[in-house]
């Protein structure tokens, strides 16, 4: 089978490797589409996601979506359309019992943090453990589906929240989290639904789906306590503090997007006046199947999907996902893929 490597900072290969074999306990999915995430591009451009380096050739990809190639316990027959939850849960915690998402030792598709390296699903095939699949509600694609891990992320971050119905919320950041956000809030019945960005592309995307006012930060302030819940899905120290300036006294910001594990220049003199309920959030539990529920309600949801690239020219797939003026979320597709 085919699969794409990134062998170091800007070094990409596709190569032969031999086909998985499945054991006990174990399918395998043929893929179709896989999103390329913020990490992944970390992996590419940087040849590092944070702290974790890449070591060994790594194969990207935790955002997939294809179809059961074999799975030898026959529960699921070729061509079962299906998507992955990416994580394989470490050491269990007393006290985190239903949260598995935080035990030590856990692993996640495409990923550096372990040794050897957790390879990803930019590949022909791929070998999970049978939990870890999901088949697909009746009528939803699988390029559609591809959508499913992101979306749980943004899920989760909301649950965080609590109910935001006839809530005015502000997100802030209309990258693809950011995007997913949205339309997590929008079906949660929100009254109000403020995105921010910095660029007119992705603040276009937001109208899309669903948000109601979009501000560009760099032309125009955030009013102050206007907000009753800020999902901030950006990750920038400016928009960090900018959210807690701006969430209500008593209110709740949700730290969804990713910051770097070094120190940072915030404001939170507002987190501490206005009483702000701060909360981190750190990728999801069992929320993908929330979201693939709401995927097969809610086919505009597609709509963040701006580009899907061959896998042949992977390359072209991580330079146009770097450009956010550009580009929502940038998909491969695997090759061969069947029609979807």
């Amino acid at each position: 089978m085919r699969a794409v490597f990134i062998d170091a900072k800007q070094t990409l290969a596709v190569r032969e490797v031999d086909t998985p074999a499945p054991a006990r306990g174990q399918v395998r999915v043929r893929i179709d589409y896989v999103g390329i995430c913020g990490s992944d591009l970390h992996y590419y451009f940087e040849g590092a996601n944070g702290a974790f380096v890449v070591r060994e050739p790594l194969t990207p990809g935790h955002e997939v979506s294809g179809r059961v190639d074999l799975d030898p316990s026959g529960d699921w027959p070729a061509g079962t359309p299906v998507t992955v939850h990416p994580a394989t849960f470490g050491t269990p915690v007393e006290g985190l019992e239903h949260a598995p998402h935080l035990w030590p030792n856990g692993a996640y598709l495409g990923s550096a943090s372990t040794w050897p390296h957790t390879q990803g699903g930019l590949a022909e095939y791929l070998l999970v453990d049978r939990d870890m699949v999901r088949p697909l509600p009746a009528g939803l694609s699988v390029r559609r589906a591809v959508l499913a891990e992101p979306l749980a992320v943004a899920l989760h971050g909301l649950s965080k929240a609590g109910d935001v119905e006839g809530k005015r919320v502000l997100v802030t950041g209309a990258g693809p989290i950011g995007l997913l956000a949205i339309a997590a809030v929008k079906d949660a019945g929100a009254a109000e639904i403020t995105a921010t960005d910095v660029l007119p592309g992705p603040l276009e995307r937001a109208r899309a789906l669903g948000a109601t006012r979009t501000i560009d930060v760099t032309a125009e302030e955030l009013p102050a306590s206007a907000y009753d819940v800020v999902l901030e899905c950006s990750g920038v120290a400016p928009s960090i503090s900018s959210a807690l300036a701006a969430v209500r006294p008593a209110g709740t910001v949700v730290q969804v997007g990713m910051v770097p594990n070094e120190a940072r220049l915030l404001n939170i003199a507002p987190f501490i006046s206005k009483e702000v309920t701060y909360v981190g959030t750190f990728r999801f539990n069992d929320e993908i199947d929330a979201a693939l529920d709401l995927l097969s309600r809610e086919p505009a949801i597609e709509g963040v999907i701006t580009h899907v690239v061959d896998a042949d020219d992977a390359e072209s797939a991580f330079a146009v996902a770097k450009d956010s003026q550009a580009s929502g979320k940038v998909v491969v597709a695997v090759w061969p893929r069947e029609s979807a």
